[in-house]
């Protein structure tokens, strides 16, 4: 029986890394970087243990604040792993982009409805651009990946300038009806 893993699973790999991390740790990047990737918060519990007990991972029980904490690292299994995904094509990103399809519903539904659902948005991408931020600080603590991480903070600020710019564009059509000839 092959063993099935996902662009997750190697998502999971490659944060647990050199150092390791613990299920809090690969929680606490998946907030911090959602920009990127983005699962429900069960899974960055689930996998680190699936992928444990398929011998790509170990797991070790370390001292926490108030109770034990897994703490995960690579195996020689799990670096090889990674090393063949990485050989393999890196397909175009996949989004789900829910604000869009909102966009698109302004034509069965009244705009301002869509406007006032749209708006949140602003708040969420200055919280993600923040987060950007306190993965740029923190990046000196990882000397090895420091500059990866780097292209990735240019690519995250690009991406949510991008949809800084959707954003203003949406509503200026949502607000006056217009499309985009209107808004340029």
């Amino acid at each position: 029986m092959a063993v099935r893993l996902t662009p997750f699973s190697f998502t999971i790999l490659v944060l647990v890394g050199r150092g390791g991390a613990g299920p809090h740790d690969l929680r606490r990047m998946a907030e911090i970087g959602r920009v990127y990737w983005d699962a429900a918060p069960s899974q960055w519990y689930a996998e680190p243990k699936r992928l444990a007990k398929l011998g790509l991972l170990t797991a070790r029980k370390e001292p926490g604040r108030t109770r034990e904490r897994t703490h995960y690292e690579l195996t020689d299994a799990g670096r090889e792993a990674i090393a063949e995904w990485a050989r393999t094509p890196a397909p175009l990103p996949r989004i789900q982009n829910e604000p869009i399809v909102r966009l698109l519903a302004a034509d069965l539904v009244d705009p301002a409805a869509v406007l006032e659902g749209l708006r949140a948005l602003s708040a969420e991408i200055d919280a993600a651009a923040e987060g950007v931020e306190r993965s740029r600080a923190g990046a000196g603590d990882l000397p090895a990946r420091r500059h990866l991480l780097e292209v990735n903070h240019r690519y995250a600020e690009r991406l949510l300038a991008l949809q800084r710019e959707w954003l203003a564009e949406a509503e200026a059509v949502l607000s006056g009806g217009g499309d985009r000839a209107d808004v340029a």
